[in-house]
């Protein structure tokens, strides 16, 4: 599984309708509301590395309110879970 991070700024003034958008879109996991430099950030999950550029430049940047997105592609992922595993074996 591929997981993109997807930074989106959005219209002021259709953030909530625009988050709801991305949010049905194939391919998104999550989307969240946050503070900072950005209003949107999106959770893409897609299976190969080509349908990341159908979800985001084909589906999630044209959906009507977005201004700009900024994409992280995830190498690896850890979880708090992981790594209290790991320092209770005593690993370093």
């Amino acid at each position: 599984m591929i997981t993109a991070i997807v930074m989106v700024s959005v219209e002021a003034n259709r953030i909530p309708e625009v988050a709801e958008a991305i949010a049905g879109l194939d391919g998104v996991s999550e989307v969240y509301s946050v503070a900072g430099d950005v209003d949107l950030i999106a959770i893409v999950r897609v299976k190969q590395f080509d349908a990341i550029a159908e979800v985001i430049a084909g589906r999630l940047s044209k959906v009507e309110g977005v201004v700009h997105t900024d994409t992280h592609i995830a190498f690896r992922a850890y979880s708090r879970h992981d790594l209290e595993s790991t320092f209770s074996l005593g690993l370093d």
